[in-house]
């Protein structure tokens, strides 16, 4: 049977423990699980909150897709992805990526890709709102970003 990975995208926060919880439960086939938790952090001391928009309906749709091919290039027990929207405030859960395996590698892999995927390929904007009142910009994309997706284009799985 192939892996059907969990994707959500909601409002509401999430709990990292009942995620990995329901993936493993009563699973045999997991030697491994890697979990990555995006904060909302604020660099300068001066974020109320970051505003997170996305593309409803395309958003879960990009999210899936990402997370299928993450599961054709390893061998992966399950994979899940929650990315939250609304005002979230520094130091709360933006997103959540477990990737289960029955071995260390492929968790970690299909975990990486599907973040650096999610940071580029996913319809989800950030706005900043600062303490002083004032509504900051948009978050820019980095360059980072891009060239951390670069390293999976043309790579297959070992």
């Amino acid at each position: 049977m192939a892996m059907r990975p969990e994707i959500r995208v909601q409002r509401e926060d999430f709990d990292v423990t009942e995620e990995v919880r329901r993936m493993t439960n009563a699973r045999t086939d997991v030697g491994a699980v890697v979990t990555f938790c995006g904060l909302c952090r604020d660099d300068g001391g001066s974020l109320s909150a970051l505003e997170l928009e996305h593309y409803p309906g395309m958003a879960e749709a990009q999210m899936r897709r990402i997370a299928e091919e993450a599961g054709e290039r390893w061998l992966l027990s399950g994979l899940t992805a929650v990315h939250r929207f609304g005002l979230i405030r520094p130091g709360e859960n933006i997103v959540l990526v477990v990737a289960a395996s029955m071995h260390r590698q492929a968790a970690f892999d299909g975990a990486n890709f599907m973040m650096d995927y999610l940071k580029t390929s996913a319809p989800f904007w950030k706005k900043e709102h600062l303490l002083s009142g004032a509504s900051g910009s948009w978050v820019e994309a980095k360059d980072t970003d891009d060239a951390a997706l670069r390293r999976w284009r043309g790579s297959a799985a070992d």
